[in-house]
């Protein structure tokens, strides 16, 4: 049978929506890396100090203003060692979930490790709580009511998401399930978007500090971005023509190039906070 030449603007817009797949495909591929070296470096710091007893190593991130040891205090220092770890399975365990050749091979995997991961986030949500409006963890006023809200649509799209899975409507329990994988890893998108803000700054000469208005933004931005490129990248590719595909398959583009600076540069510092070696600010 002879080959049947598609019209142009068909052949534009399958080029567009390959051009979008293909992004959101580098962008998970990014942070699934990303997510794993976060894993390592919680292992590897949290998990050998609790392992040893020795929690006060984790002061080592008063270089990012922050003082989670506290002597004395056994129930708050066990909740922030709970809730650390936590966060480690959060990036390990939740990002297989998203995988499609584990749902589709390892369908008993992924109902029991979506359980997990479920029971996991609601329980990271509700310390949460408590390590910010009680034990008082949280810098400043501002990050303790971003941690809050991010805290709230956690408990939400867990919700929906088991809602969903229940009803057995999978593509909607995908999309309330990765928008609960965003949500929960806030603090990871926290950290990665800091650096790569530092880096960059840096690169082009700028002075930068942690009193910087982009910093103070990102506390809500960390987890309101991520929602926000994958809402985009929902609506361009069930019902967007060809330039408004190119146009968000751009910008989740720049935004995994963005990612990748901050995960190179995260994976840096954290690795001096494991070893215990001089740190700064990178630049």
């Amino acid at each position: 049978m002879a080959d049947v030449a598609l019209p142009r603007p068909l052949k534009t817009r399958s080029f567009a929506r390959g051009l979008l797949t293909g992004t959101g495909a580098f962008w998970f591929v990014v942070a699934l890396l990303g997510q794993w070296a976060f894993f390592y470096y919680i292992a590897a710091f949290y998990g050998s100090s609790a392992l040893s007893g020795d929690f006060e190593t984790w002061n080592r991130l008063q270089a990012l203003g922050r003082t989670p040891y506290v002597a004395g205090d056994t129930g708050g220092n066990l909740a922030y060692l709970t809730h650390a770890l936590g966060a480690g399975f959060i990036a390990f365990g939740g990002a297989l979930q998203l995988i499609p050749f584990i749902r589709k091979r390892f369908p008993t995997f992924h109902r029991w490790n979506g359980r997990l991961f479920l029971f996991t986030v609601i329980g990271l949500s509700l310390s949460g709580f408590y390590l910010v409006w009680i034990r008082g963890t949280s810098p400043s006023l501002e990050e303790g009511l971003s941690t809050t809200l991010n805290g709230v649509l956690i408990l939400a799209f867990a919700a929906l998401a088991l809602r969903t899975a229940m009803a057995r409507n999978v593509a909607s329990h995908q999309r309330w399930a990765t928008r609960l994988y965003l949500v929960s890893n806030a603090q990871w998108f926290l950290r990665v978007g800091v650096f790569s803000y530092f880096v960059i700054n840096r690169i082009l000469g700028n002075d930068v500090a942690f009193t910087d208005p982009f910093i103070q933004a990102w506390t809500w931005g960390c987890f309101l971005v991520p929602l926000g490129m994958l809402q985009l990248y929902y609506m361009a590719r069930d019902q967007g023509g060809a330039l408004s595909q190119s146009t968000v398959a751009a910008a989740v583009f720049g935004w995994t190039l963005f990612m990748g600076v901050g995960i190179f540069a995260f994976a840096m510092f954290s690795q001096a906070i494991i070893t215990g070696a001089p740190m700064g600010l990178p630049g």
